[in-house]
């Protein structure tokens, strides 16, 4: 066995890696070659070490193993145990490290080592017998729209025609209880089902033989078996009794009608999985194909792939952004609605981002390039619900498991049947279609929809209202959640931190005192520079020279001829400056959750002189708009919270108690939120952590379910199941929703999926249901369940009016600087 090595650099690196996969349990020899980067692996006989376990081994080394994830399209399944069959073919390839196979969007997503071909994957597939291709248009549901529509009308038009050659075939039976005897002569009924059964019937003869020819069953094969069994007995009572024969002994309407049936339930079932895919083809259907650029001075439309990082793009009235960027000239209403689930139009001015996709309201706007391609928001959000989509949840293990004999029992069934009813002295040809009502009611399609179009429905409609769900697992995990830690900082308050109070010393003027703060910060990025900076919006600030910071404390610099100082109380305490009045307002402040910060002026150019104090600005965090009502929402619905934060723990408490959170975690580092999530979940919770920044991705990883707010950082967003795209709390409450609901609505599927065939089997095998009733439970069970998860597109957020934002009142004295 071959095994690529990356990063390795010398003879060192060459024996690392030896030593590392000879300790494998099943490695008799190893091999690596430095210059072609790779390494040959000599197995014991009979103890072949499996590529998971010397993947791991060169890892723990060190080192990396290239690996390359390919999609496959993959037709020809029409049942669960079609999936496992793919599965496992791709599965058992040398290199192959999972493979993973949605029923309902006929994807494959395949993960192996890097120097194994597209060519070897698509040959297993087809030795399975199953039609296999690269899919190329992965993510791109809008560019595979119209071969799904054409293979709707395909199978619409072999459903008309089975329906014309059935009715002459069924009609005389519905007709007979009236005293209507209209049954067709023998040889029309021959010639009416034989095109029902060798033409429309074809597909399941050429798909059963190619299931037993890879060693295995699949639906039609039962299908197959079954209405030929009712076809082939009618021929021979036929071609026995002659025209003698009368409609008792011919069954040729059972095998058109089942035929026919099942085609009427795969078509709608087509139909129903189309509507599954709607919120993905609605994302993609967001791509504009043009852009207007300036090159030179002038406008050129350009199609999107060729528009750059850094180019002007003009985008009038109406029209949808093309790209990611950030507005230069113009004011205008953006609706980002299908984007980030904001139902109003938000506005945008110089300076603020737009996203592309987002509808331009009702004017011009300039916009500079930020994003292209595959990084653009718009094409993140269409690889998570695609990879949601494509993903199984942890239940589905179940339903493999099921799939894999599911086949097998029921051709057991049915030859029990057979057997059983002609040793109870029933004729022969009865035995036979009673074998065949066994065959033809088997539902392992139902099986294998019931959690794919729950999952993909689901994840739609999440994604329709902001919620992107990363994986299916996480989808399943959420449901359960008895516990939401939130973070505070740009989670629940806004994290821009605004200037609520600048409180003078006696005979100084507080605009003064934010004009003096300006000068100090106006080369500073900080939050609560910026805060400053805003404040002051409007006045003279002079300039400062000689700017020096100092660390963990704030900065000094010369105003004006003075030797200012702006920092924290531990600052003012260094520089021997005195509070005085001011201490216990300033203390006061502090313990409500504010950020204080105190001006000074020196009396000597040395930092270790004494100063005079000239006041304080006071700095508050604005709790997000309908955060206590997010948190509500969870208490409402049963669920604990917790504020797990790093800031102080005047400023946590002031928060939770605006909000209602009872337990309170504050001044905790990055690393101990992980623990303080662990230690929540040891208490028997499960936890969903709420975060938005990189110190909250350890705790993010941590948790059962990591939520992420999109207007944080990409760490955080990467490494949560779970991202809302409008950094809304409320969001956090709607999402655990739907999760619910998927959840409730899988579980459903697959009871009446289940359900079908616990009953179903036992009536037929029993005699109670004929072949046609059969083939029609068959054909409604798939549909059913298709359309119980299509239920699910109706769910949207509940509606809440705008909220004022919560937490602490700001004074008439805040107000003259706020």
């Amino acid at each position: 066995m071959q095994l690529p090595i990356a990063d390795m650099t010398c003879a060192s690196c060459v024996g690392r890696v030896e030593k590392a996969l000879r300790a494998v349990p099943g490695v008799a020899d190893v091999s690596v070659n430095l210059a072609l980067e790779n390494a040959e692996v000599t197995a014991v006989p009979g103890q072949v070490p499996t590529v998971a376990s010397l993947l791991a081994a060169v890892q723990k080394a060190g080192y990396q193993v290239p690996q390359k994830e390919w999609r496959l399209q993959i037709g020809d399944m029409t049942c669960a145990s079609c999936v496992g069959r793919v599965e496992a073919a791709l599965s058992k390839l040398p290199g192959v490290l999972s493979a993973s196979v949605n029923l309902a969007t006929e994807r494959a997503s395949v993960i192996a080592l890097a120097d194994v071909p597209l060519e070897r994957l698509l040959a297993a597939v087809t030795k399975a017998g199953y039609a296999a291709k690269e899919d190329r248009q992965a993510g791109d549901q809008a560019a595979a729209a119209p071969a799904a529509d054409k293979r709707l009308l395909t199978e619409g038009r072999a459903v008309v025609l089975g329906i014309l050659m059935t009715l002459p075939l069924v009609a005389p039976m519905v007709l007979q209880p009236f005293g209507i005897h209209a049954m067709l002569p023998g040889g029309w009924q021959l010639l009416l089902a034989g095109i029902v059964q060798g033409v429309l019937g074809w597909r399941f003869y050429r798909a059963g033989w190619l299931a037993v020819r890879a060693g295995a069953g699949n639906m039609d094969l039962l299908v197959a078996l079954g209405t030929s069994a009712a076809f082939g007995l009618s021929v021979f009572m036929l071609w026995r009794h002659g025209a003698q024969a009368g409609m008792a002994h011919l069954y040729f309407e059972a095998s058109a009608s089942v035929i026919t049936l099942v085609l009427v339930g795969k078509w709608l079932e087509g139909r129903a999985k189309r509507q599954t895919t709607e919120a993905l083809r609605a994302l993609n259907a967001l791509r504009p194909a043009m852009a207007r650029v300036l090159r030179d001075g002038a406008e050129v439309e350009l199609p999107l792939h060729e528009v750059r990082v850094g180019d002007i793009v003009r985008v009038r009235p109406g029209e949808r952004m093309p790209v990611d960027g950030e507005v230069t000239a113009g004011r205008s209403y953006v609706d980002e609605s299908l984007i980030t689930g904001e139902s109003q139009p938000v506005a945008k001015s110089p300076g603020d981002r737009v996203t592309g996709g987002a509808i331009n309201a009702d004017g011009a706007l300039t916009v500079k390039t930020l994003v292209v391609g595959a990084e653009t928001t718009l094409a993140r959000i269409v690889r998570l619900v695609e990879s949601a989509q494509a993903g199984k949840a942890p239940v589905q293990r179940l339903v493999d498991r099921v799939s894999a004999v599911f086949v097998p029992v029921v051709l057991g069934i049915a030859a029990i049947t057979l057997v059983g009813w002609i040793a109870a002295g029933v004729p022969w040809e009865e035995a036979v279609i009673h074998a065949v009502s066994v065959l033809v009611i088997a539902c392992p399609c139902a099986l294998g929809l019931a959690t794919p179009t729950a999952i993909m429905v689901g994840t739609g409609a999440a994604a329709r209202h902001g919620i992107l769900i990363k994986d299916a697992a996480a989808l399943e995990q959420a449901h359960a959640v008895t516990l939401v830690a939130f973070d505070k900082t740009g989670t629940l308050t806004e994290g821009k931190p605004r200037l609520v109070q600048a409180q003078p010393v006696a005979g100084l003027a507080s605009s003064e005192l934010i004009r003096l703060a300006a000068a100090l910060q106006q080369a500073s990025e900080h939050p609560l520079a910026r805060a400053v900076l805003s404040a002051a919006d409007g006045m003279a600030v002079p300039p400062a020279e000689d700017t020096t910071a100092l660390p963990g404390r704030g900065l000094q610099g010369r105003v004006e001829g003075r030797l200012l100082a702006l920092g924290s109380p531990r600052l003012l305490q260094e520089s021997g400056a005195s509070a005085g009045a001011l201490g216990a307002q300033a203390d006061e402040l502090t313990a409500q959750g504010r950020t204080v910060s105190w001006l000074m002026c020196r009396s000597s150019d040395t930092s270790d002189g004494a100063a005079q104090t000239l006041g304080f600005l006071a700095f508050g965090d604005a709790v997000k708009p309908g955060a206590a009502q997010a948190v509500a929402r969870l208490h409402a619905a049963g669920l604990k919270t917790v504020l797990l934060t790093g800031d102080n723990r005047g400023s946590a408490r002031s928060v939770a108690a605006a909000l209602g959170i009872k337990e309170v975690r504050a001044e905790v580092l990055p690393a101990d939120k992980a623990d303080a999530v662990r230690e929540l979940h040891s208490r028997g919770e499960v936890v969903a952590m709420v975060g938005d920044g990189i110190n909250d991705a350890p705790a993010l990883a941590a948790a059962d379910v990591g939520i992420a707010m999109a207007t944080g950082t990409d760490v955080a967003m990467d490494t949560a199941g779970i991202t809302l795209m409008q950094g809304d709390p409320q969001r956090v409450a709607d999402a655990l929703d739907i999760s619910r609901r998927t959840y409730a609505t899988l579980k459903r599927g697959l009871f009446w999926a289940f359900a079908y065939n616990v009953v179903g089997l036992p009536l037929a095998a029993f005699g109670y249901l004929s072949p046609v009733f059969a083939g029609a439970a068959m054909a409604l069970s798939s549909v059913s369940v298709v359309g119980n998860a299509l239920l699910l597109r109706r769910w949207k957020p509940p509606a809440r009016p705008d909220l004022a934002p919560a937490g602490p009142k700001v004074t008439a004295a805040e107000a003259h600087v706020a």
